[in-house]
């Protein structure tokens, strides 16, 4: 049986940045959340947040550790799988990458030792700028990141001789038309779903009695920053709606499941995509209603997938799905959050429990609009690795499909095991809950009690 390399590359690129990107987003918004409780210590002096961000920076080095480790993976697959995308487009794309390195990571590699072990061995000024630095480093990883793949949306700023990408201006390379809105829902996303899984935790300790302080404190910030954060990513990501309407028109009719662009579209509510007969089975829709919402006038127009050769149409099924369940979760988060800020504001956030209840079983609910906004991206821009230039078919490696299905089936078994074991000990760790006081020095990792202790039998 012949394996198609190029699809079976494709899958293994896009396990691994799905089990990656998770991390990285997480990593973003939980170094900044510790961060900020380190800034309430020192401006209060009150042990609740020192103790608060100990903890919480177990589980960001659990994170970041499993974010290492699923990227290293990814950067080799540009030499094993696709050589003729580093070949042709590496002149951009690498340097991107590697000022993410150069900057970035560097800084984050600088100070995070720091911030895991400085604790009791520097002063507290000192391990506040540290985390506030790994906090920086993130932030800056998230936008050399999106600034090269921004620029495979939609390419500017280069020159092509003799079919290989140079750049020629790095300005307009760097700061792509697609990458300022990409770069903001990225961030809102990574800080969204960050606060929603602190609203989480402290909703479960509630509903279970314990760390009553710790959990009002976490309801509190993870509920008042995401009052703030969920409503405007809705307005973000409308206005990086319009932004893809401008620069990736056959992305748009993709997610909109708009064939024909001499009439006006409907807001596609639920439909099945048939691709071979160019219409939507089972639709329900709203009449006219994509037409409002991307060019603001009710009868306005906009390309729809007939308008592009078959050859340059994107996948319609996942688009179209992937941006549903993207903004269905989103329309439940802000109500979440908008129920949870009329409970506050009357004085019942901690003790309705259907409330907290509803609130604990929302944490991976991010994570999964991260994901299905990604695949809406990745997937909707092909049949390119970079729009315009080159065609993901024609970017991969000369490798038999054999041996890249091999490697996948490698990948999802170590992935398992590894992802697995680091999911289950962050639950342990949440399970556990804070301290109830500071470990002295030489007892960081082991929960305050000697090493001794923890290392006894069935812990």
């Amino acid at each position: 049986m012949d394996l198609d390399g190029v699809m079976l590359a494709r899958i293994q690129f896009a396990f691994t940045v799905a089990f990656h990107i998770i991390f990285p987003t997480f990593t973003i918004g939980l170094s900044a959340w510790i961060a900020t409780l380190e800034g309430l210590w020192l401006r209060t002096g009150r042990e609740h947040y020192h103790l608060l961000a100990r903890y919480w920076t177990k589980i960001f080095a659990v994170s970041f550790a499993m974010g290492v480790v699923s990227g290293i993976v990814m950067s080799y697959q540009f030499g094993t799988n696709w050589s003729r995308f580093s070949e042709i487009v590496g002149n951009v794309v690498s340097p991107l990458i590697g000022y993410e390195v150069l900057t970035a990571f560097f800084l984050e590699a600088t100070f995070l030792g720091i911030m895991l072990f400085g604790w009791n061995r520097v002063p507290p000024w000192l391990h506040f700028l540290s985390s506030i630095a790994v906090a920086v480093g993130t932030l800056m990883s998230a936008f050399w990141i999106l600034s090269a793949n921004s620029w495979m949306q939609f390419p500017a700023g280069h020159e092509i001789r003799d079919g290989i990408v140079y750049p020629k201006d790095w300005l307009p390379v760097i700061f792509n038309p697609t990458f300022p809105l990409r770069l903001a829902h990225m961030v809102i996303a990574a800080y969204l779903t960050t606060a929603i899984v602190i609203l989480a935790v402290g909703a479960r300790y509630l509903m279970q009695a314990r760390h009553q302080e710790y959990a009002r404190t976490m309801m509190r910030m993870g509920l008042g920053l995401a009052l703030v954060l969920a409503p405007l990513q809705l307005v973000v990501g409308d206005m990086h709606g319009l932004d893809t309407a401008k620069y990736q028109p056959a992305k748009l009719a993709a997610i909109e499941a708009h064939w024909d662009g001499s009439k006006p579209a409907d807001l596609v509510l639920f439909a099945l995509p048939d691709e071979e007969a160019e219409t939507n089975r089972f639709e329900v829709s709203i009449p006219n209603g994509a037409s409002l919402l991307i060019t603001h006038q009710w009868d306005g127009l906009f390309k729809g997938l007939k308008d592009f050769a078959k050859e340059d149409r994107p996948p319609v099924l996942i688009p179209f799905f992937g941006f549903r369940l993207m903004v269905g979760i989103g329309l439940w988060l802000i109500a979440l959050v908008l129920v949870g800020g009329f409970l506050w504001w009357r004085g019942r956030l901690f003790e309705n429990r259907t409330y907290l209840r509803l609130a604990w079983w929302s944490w991976p609910l991010g994570f999964v609009a991260l994901l299905a906004g990604w695949f809406t991206t990745e997937v909707g821009r092909q049949p390119w690795v970079a729009t315009g230039i080159l065609r993901t078919v024609d970017a991969t490696s000369p490798v038999p499909g054999g041996s890249v299905g091999v490697t996948l089936a490698l990948f999802v078994l170590v992935y398992g095991v590894v992802f697995s074991a680091g999911i289950v000990y962050i639950n342990r760790l949440i399970r556990r809950g804070p301290p109830e006081r500071a470990p002295e020095v030489g007892q960081e990792g082991t929960g305050g009690r000697p090493l001794s202790a923890a290392l006894q039998p069935g812990e």
